[in-house]
């Protein structure tokens, strides 16, 4: 039992798991996107919703002005779902722009984790729409569907240890 958990965290971890987790109860989820390249967010959430569906979980969405905000507007409904999935898409231009976005959505990020937030990260950062559209394809890369994997193991490992979580009908 132990070594298939490691072995299936690892997956994940490589984005190579197949199957998400098993709920008693299904987890609510808060997609939240920064729909500025339109196409490709779509992607992304087509990928994490086909994942998230497979539990049958309950599914929100909220839209945001950018991957700036995705962090905040997560730390402001925290209280309200089991897990987050942030879905952006920021491609590299002629400015320093894009080394502020990445880095700075990805900080906070990490940092709402580490606060006990649990989040798949499917932000995309890349150099161009090509990299984009064949990240964020579902029969391609389905980094989408990753990330919400990603978000539904950290809700298991909460709850293994112990932690509290919302899960559906729960708030």
């Amino acid at each position: 039992m132990r070594a298939n958990w490691i072995k299936n965290m690892i997956k994940t971890v490589y984005g190579q798991l197949e199957e998400p987790p098993e709920f008693s109860v299904p987890p609510s989820i808060l997609l939240v996107v920064a729909p500025y390249h339109r196409t490709i967010t779509d992607q992304l959430i087509e990928g994490a919703t086909k994942t998230l569906n497979k539990v049958s979980a309950k599914i929100d969405f909220v839209e945001v002005p950018g991957a700036l905000e995705i962090p905040t507007a997560i730390l402001l409904a925290s209280r309200h779902f089991s897990a987050f999935v942030a879905l952006g898409c920021v491609i590299r231009g002629e400015t320093s722009h894009y080394d502020t976005v990445s880095n700075e959505s990805s900080r906070a990020i990490s940092h709402l984790g580490l606060q006990g937030i649990c989040i798949g990260n499917g932000i995309l950062t890349v150099e161009n729409y090509d990299q984009a559209e064949k990240r964020a394809n579902p029969k391609v890369q389905n980094k989408g569907g990753d990330a919400a994997m990603a978000a539904l193991q950290l809700i298991k490992l909460k709850t293994k240890f112990g932690h509290k979580t919302m899960l559906y009908g729960s708030y």
